[in-house]
């Protein structure tokens, strides 16, 4: 018995049907069928496949480093402008994403507060307590310049300068008070030209606090402190009194609850160049005896002014892992600056633009070793937060596709682009 032969089926031609094209891959992604998901209530699915890949957007960043200018800090901060060249190097090479970067510099200086001689003395620093210091010209006189954008051709040369801040501050290091007063009202809203901080905080920009220090903070809301330095040496008095001082978890609080100015909370990173041991990085106590008579250091920093008490539990408020916390002891703070531009390039999450879905998205991260990891929405890896008026949207990686610090290239694309 003959039998008839197969009926040709007409071969479509995808390009000429978009919709089913869209279709057909968020059916492969979902695993659903017989309908088309363009169609479902609610679907932001486009009905065509688009040309344009998404975009991802700089990666925004304000740094403000926080410098000690005591009489003990010469060579510590001649050490950290010498080691800038390959701090800048690893902020530019940014892990797979453009980095646009600004940098000011504030000092630990707020006050003095002593008691000598049976008399209470209070010394304020009004041209620091919080305010961006002058980006210095070549022959080192102060200009109205008040941070260094990443575009500018001398970001280092100026970058350099700034970051020598002298020794004629205060003895009575404040760096979370000096932060505080930098990142909130008025100096946040005083212009400039009239001794504010406006505009070095950008919107939606995140915020890296780099603090370098070889002593002990003693910060206080409080005007004056409650805690005074006195003649004697043998006792670190704002780490002795640190319960009358303002409290490490509420000036974290503060941190953390800053507005990035379009309605969300700006993420904060903090890290630490402080009085804390080589070896470990552990905290407390020692005396040691000196020309100039017995001082409290570290256990294991041999040049530090304190013993990192307070310095090391701010650290960790933000990093339980210290990864954030090195010592003001190393012979050089190259790697330490290389791995906190690290903390600052490597974000959890990417700005995007031209997203018409996040279940279309595909993000595939090169790896160290050249390796490609691919990451989305649809599979767990990836979480989205939708674009609102003033921010765009966000697509944030999980503990199952971080973003690391090695990473060679970033890339967003769409299963219905064309």
């Amino acid at each position: 018995m003959s039998r008839a032969p197969p009926r040709r089926v007409p071969q479509e031609n995808p390009v000429t049907h978009p919709i089913r094209s869209c279709a057909l891959l968020a059916v492969a992604l979902w695993g659903t069928a017989c309908h088309s998901p363009v169609e479902a209530p609610g679907s932001t699915l486009p009905g065509r496949c688009q040309a344009e890949a998404p975009l991802i957007s700089a990666q925004k960043t304000d740094i403000l480093f926080v410098i000690d200018n005591s009489g003990s800090m010469s060579e510590e901060q001649d050490a950290i402008a010498r080691e800038l060249p390959a701090f800048i190097d690893e902020l530019r090479r940014g892990t797979g994403v453009a980095q646009d970067f600004r940098v000011g510099v504030i000092t630990t200086s707020v006050y003095q507060h002593t008691f000598f001689n049976n008399s209470y003395d209070t010394v304020l620093f009004p041209t620091q307590s919080g305010k961006l210091q002058p980006v210095p010209d070549a022959q080192n006189r102060p200009t109205a310049e008040r941070f260094i954008d990443s575009g500018d051709p001398e970001l280092l040369a100026k970058f350099r300068r700034l970051v020598i801040q002298g020794t004629f501050g205060s003895g009575q290091e404040s760096p979370f008070e000096a932060v505080r007063l930098a990142v909130t009202p008025p100096l946040t809203t005083t212009a400039l030209e009239e001794g504010g901080n406006k505009g070095f905080l950008r919107e939606g920009a995140r915020l890296l606090v780099v603090v370098v220090s070889d002593e002990e903070d003693c910060s206080s809301t409080q005007r004056p402190p409650p805690v005074a330095l006195t003649e004697e040496t043998t006792v670190d008095r704002c780490s002795e009194q640190s319960a009358l001082l303002t409290p490490v978890q509420e000036y974290a609080r503060i941190f953390r609850n800053l507005d990035d100015g379009t309605g969300t909370t700006r993420e904060v990173l903090w890290a630490t160049i402080g009085p804390v041991a080589l070896t470990d990085k552990r905290v407390g106590p020692v005396l040691e005896t000196t020309p100039q008579g017995t001082v409290v250091r570290n256990v294991d920093c041999p040049n530090s002014f304190g013993p990192g008490i307070r310095q090391r539990e701010m650290a960790s408020r933000f990093d339980t892992g210290l990864q954030n916390l090195d010592s003001i002891c190393r012979a050089s703070y190259r790697d330490t600056l290389v791995a906190i531009a690290n903390l600052a390039t490597t974000a959890q999450s990417i700005e995007v633009v031209n997203l018409p879905d996040p279940l279309l998205a595909r993000v595939e991260v090169t790896r160290g070793d050249g390796k490609v990891q691919t990451c989305s929405v649809a599979g767990g890896e990836l979480s989205y937060e939708p674009a609102a008026e003033g921010r765009a949207a966000r697509l944030y990686f999980q503990s199952s596709c971080p973003r690391r610090a090695a990473d060679q290239k970033v890339e967003v694309k769409l299963l219905c682009a064309s």
